[in-house]
This record gives structure tokens, sequence and C-alpha cells, in this order.
């Protein structure tokens, strides 16, 4: 039998080589997950965040690097991090995604009703006090905008994360944002059950605190809430010392209300508390009052629809609650 000779071809050889490498189309979405597994900071949590299982996640990640032909993603039983490719595209990601969502949010004011999603993040008792009361009447006027608030006590790019604005302290306010003045001025309050006062003693101003089991808040990034008191023009700081550190108002409330010790938490959480003699208020003639919370969004891009009725919707619920008048500035 005669065996056909196959000639070696070298530009049919380089051809093939270059439609192999050739990188194959890329999903939008796909490149939307591979942001938001980083940003996450794994397949899980992103998996949450989307509602799907973690598997289709991991599969879109495969496809996705398939298609580049790259690995972008460095992962570890505990964690993923991009690799120098994808930490490239990342960074042109981000500014990527916001201009196609920008693009969204443009058309969307065509309609004559605002629709869409709008994200806010915010500190737990911003979100639980001011934002979700204010949330529960604008969706009832705007049926068609979805809203989603996370609770995020620590400070965070709200551009490159996704979100239509933030809420904080004046004070920790970035200087391209414009700010809004979020509901009425805030005051700490330091509480006590009356059993835990009969036992230890009522303290009269700061310094009688030491000795005190005070109950200690631990902030994301790591540090301790100090407790500031002011009188007549005096200002006293105090780092508190007990056995109990809690992260969050609602725990601290709740050892306080157990007779664990003084706790210092917003005067909203104790509110009830208090006027039920579950609680009682000490130092209160010490106690300061605060700025109001702000709610802010950048002022280099446009609102979305929702955003800015949901702008609108806050002045005037501010106007009719009395609230000072909003300054309008950017900071």
């Amino acid at each position: 039998m005669t065996s056909k000779r196959r000639w070696y071809n070298p530009d049919r050889v380089d051809q093939a080589v270059r439609k192999k490498r050739a990188m194959a189309p890329v999903r939008l979405d796909h490149l939307e997950t591979f942001a938001l597994v980083v940003r996450a900071g794994g397949f899980r949590a992103a998996a949450r965040e989307r509602g799907v299982a973690s598997s289709v996640v991991s599969q879109t990640i495969a496809t996705l690097e398939r298609a580049v032909g790259l690995r972008l993603l460095n992962r570890t039983t505990r964690s993923v991090a991009p690799t120098e490719a994808g930490q490239r595209l990342l960074s042109r990601l981000d500014v990527a995604l916001a201009d196609i969502r920008l693009a969204l949010a443009e058309i969307d004011q065509l309609r004559d009703r605002p629709s869409g999603t709008l994200r806010i993040n915010a500190p737990a008792p911003a979100v639980e006090h001011v934002l979700c009361p204010l949330a529960f009447d604008f969706m009832a006027e705007y049926p068609e905008v979805q809203v989603e608030f996370v609770s995020d006590a620590a400070i965070v790019d709200i551009v490159a994360e996704g979100y239509d604005a933030g809420v904080r302290f004046g004070e920790h306010l970035a200087q391209d944002m414009i700010a809004v003045p979020l509901g009425q001025p805030l005051r700490y309050a330091i509480v006590a059950a009356p059993a835990y006062l009969a036992a230890r003693g009522t303290p009269a101003e700061p310094g009688d605190l030491v000795g005190h089991a005070c109950i200690r808040r631990r902030y994301p990034g790591g540090t301790l809430a100090e407790w500031l008191f002011e009188k007549d023009g005096r200002i006293v700081e105090i780092e508190p010392e007990g056995r109990l550190t809690l992260n969050s108002a609602h725990q601290e409330l709740q050892a306080a209300l157990a007779g664990q010790g003084l706790a210092h938490v917003f005067e909203d959480y104790a509110r009830t508390a208090i006027g039920e003699g579950r609680l009682v208020e000490v130092l209160a003639d010490w106690s300061p009052r605060l700025p109001s919370w702000y709610l802010y969004y950048p002022n280099r891009r446009h609102s979305s629809a929702a955003m800015q009725a949901f702008l609108a919707f806050v002045r005037r619920s501010s106007r009719q609650a009395g609230a000072p008048p909003d300054p309008g500035c950017g900071r």
C-alpha cells in the first residue's frame, strides 16, 4: 500500500498557531463577574451577591480565562487574588464598567418614571434609623426602583465599588463628593441596667468611669472606639476599660441590658429601653451633639434617574422634618 506523503507547509502551521492564540470573544457579563469576585474576595461571596451557585461563578471565570488565554486569578483554599494580568485588566475594567453604568443611567432618564437599582453604602446605624424609614416611603412612591443598602462601617471607594452613594459623617468625605445632610443631629448615650448601677454606683463625671465595666467597641479596622465627652467648653476623651469587647451596637445594647456594664451607643438604639426603664442614661449632661449623617455622591458624573429621585425625596423629607437647610455644597 502506498502512503500519502504530507508535505510541511510553514505558512499553514503559522496560521494555525495564530488562530489558536487569538483571543476568543469575551462576554461583558463574564467581565462583570470577574470584577465582582475580586471585590467580594472570593467565589462564594460573589455567588451570594449574584444569587447563584459558587460553581456557576467558578465556571464563568474559567470560561473567561480560556477566552483570554491567561490566568486572571490565583486561587487558594481561603482566598483569591488577581494575577498580574488580572490586575491590569481590573485597572481598566473598573473605569469601563463605570462608563457603561453611566450610559445606562443616562438613557434610563428618558423613562417617564425612574427605575433601576439604587445602591447605597452606609454604617448600620444610618441604615437602621435613617435610610430604612426613608426607603420604605420612597419605594412606595417609586415602585419601579429597587433599593439595596450595604451596611459597612469601613471607608470605601463608592465609585470603584459600584455604589450610587454613601453615608458617612461630614469629616470622612472625600473632596470630590457632593454632600447632603441626612436626618437630625446625633448624640451618643452612656447607658446601663438599673441593677448594674445599684451594684457599682452611678458615675457623675467622665473620670468616674475608671473602675467601671465599660463595654468596648472594636471597629472593622481593628481600633477601639474612644468615648468623647464635652461640658462647658471642657472636652474629655476616655479610652474605656472593660472585659467585654464587641463590634456592633446591637451587641453592646444586649450586654448592657444583661447588666454587663456601661454601653456607649447612639441615642436612637437606647431610646426605647430608657423609656421602658430597662436602661438608665448616665452622664447625659456630658454628651455632645454630633453633626448629622451625610449622604454623599460623586460630582464628576451624572446620577441615575433613581438617584436623582432619591435626592429630591431626601431634601423634601428633610424640609418636612425641620432639618437644617441643605447647603448643597461639594466637599
